[in-house]
């Protein structure tokens, strides 16, 4: 399997497939990530691509305890206090340098939390079965550390549970939804019917198309929505900013763009990055962007 490689995704739905060829995961408010374990080490990539191993140390040194061979997709999710996933916590990680990353890791440990095996010591295991993949997945985690930081998604095969952990872990542990996966579906790259998701928040993927501010801090992002309307976001939170602009400064030579209603903005090529926005903002001026795919 070569790096990197591209991940599947889920499409929204309105509401959870019924049947029995489905098994329901909760959705947890992370960063997603496909952890690699070579012949060496730990790689850690972004689902865009990127190496995020080295603001992610404490879950590379977790997965040497992995067989090498393996490639496991998942979630890297840091609790707070009061034991709630916060994804403030982890974009702050990911958007901080190496040194400070440490310091966070010290203070908020993060966890992997496994919902794939993309491959094991034995090979690609992408085209089996989800069913295959999940039994594999819940095998090679029983044979980790008693207190590894790398733990499997809770599953069910019951819809009626499933929508309980929807209607109730929400506030309380921060569940963002609920991923619906047919059980004799491959691992396919890209969104496809075998994987479904509804949330509490809906939100959508934009294309970043370039900036307003300066590169090294951009106030603002120009994204083009799914329905091909060009617009800028909401001011970026301090974290988002310092994550994004990494991404601008690489983009080379700019250029000047207006947005479909005449608003300014730096071009970068498109491509480079996606944003998760807020979805219901997208009909108005102004987006909500939630984080950096």
């Amino acid at each position: 399997m070569d790096w990197p490689v591209s991940v599947a995704l889920a499409q929204s739905v309105p509401e959870l497939p019924t049947g029995t060829d489905w098994s329901y995961e909760v959705k947890l408010d992370g960063h997603r990530m496909i952890m690699w374990r070579t012949g060496d080490g730990v790689r850690l990539q972004a689902r865009s691509g990127r190496d995020v191993t080295a603001v992610w140390g404490d879950l590379a040194l977790a997965g040497l305890h992995l067989p090498a061979g393996t490639v496991l997709d998942g979630e890297a999710v840091i609790t707070i206090e009061d034991g709630r996933i916060s994804f403030e916590a982890a974009q702050a990680r990911a958007a901080s340098s190496p040194t400070r990353a440490r310091r966070l890791a010290a203070q908020r440990p993060a966890h992997y939390i496994a919902f794939d095996a993309l491959q094991l010591p034995s090979g690609d295991v992408r085209p089996c079965p989800y069913s295959e993949r999940r039994a594999a997945l819940l095998s090679l985690l029983a044979e980790l550390p008693a207190n590894t930081p790398i733990q499997a998604v809770s599953a069910t095969t019951d819809r009626d549970t499933a929508l309980t952990w929807y209607n109730t872990l929400h506030n309380k542990h921060g569940v963002e939804g609920i991923v619906a996966k047919r059980v004799t579906s491959p691992y396919r790259a890209g969104r496809t019917g075998a994987w479904q998701k509804i949330r509490h928040a809906e939100t959508v993927d934009a294309d970043v198309i370039g900036y307003t501010g300066p590169q090294t801090r951009p106030r603002a992002l120009a994204v083009r929505l799914p329905n091909g309307r060009t617009a800028l976001t909401q001011t970026l939170p301090a974290p988002f900013a310092a994550q994004i602009a990494r991404v601008l400064i690489a983009a080379g030579p700019t250029e000047r763009g207006r947005t479909d209603t005449g608003e300014t903005y730096t071009k970068i090529p498109s491509g480079l990055a996606v944003v998760e926005i807020l979805a219901g903002t997208t009909r108005h001026a102004v987006l909500a962007p939630l984080r950096l795919r």
